[in-house]
């Protein structure tokens, strides 16, 4: 009998104003400089346009992961169980779900003084940077939400 990965459990927060996907951190490990994030891509959609900084490592958990080329061409296509290891890319591009949203653990690896990713506007101009460090305050905010909220 099949099974599905079930997400009721995960804490999904939104990225500011940015449409289209949702994440969870998992984990944050500042010495060994390493982020384990879940994120979540609304089907047939597309999330902000950006850039891959650092090394990042993902599994397809859950649909059909899709990448687009910055004028929203279709670059590739990776179904569930799908295991990838990417090098930093100065290339932008956007991410999406395809016929039902879209959950991929990334486990992603920075050097030290490398950013994650820049988030770029639509003419490609950088308007946020996320680096190893924003993702641990932003984890350390969530696990102090979560222990309020379950006492």
């Amino acid at each position: 009998m099949p099974h599905r990965f079930d997400e009721r459990l995960i804490r999904w927060q939104p990225f500011g104003d940015f449409p289209h996907f949702v994440f969870a951190i998992l984990q944050v490990d500042m010495q060994q400089r390493i982020a384990d994030v879940l994120f979540k891509f609304a089907a047939g959609q597309q999330i902000v346009l950006h850039r891959h900084k650092a090394l990042n490592h993902t599994f397809v958990v859950q649909g059909e992961h899709r990448l687009y080329e910055m004028d929203g061409r279709l670059r590739e296509v990776r179904p569930t169980g799908s295991y990838t290891v990417s090098q930093p890319n100065e290339t932008p591009h956007r991410e999406g779900g395809g016929a039902e949203d879209c959950i991929v653990l990334f486990s992603m690896r920075p050097q030290p003084g490398e950013l994650l990713y820049e988030i770029l506007d639509d003419a490609g101009e950088t308007i946020a940077e996320l680096s190893l460090e924003t993702l641990q305050a932003l984890f350390e905010a969530s696990s102090a939400e979560a222990e309020t909220e379950a006492a």
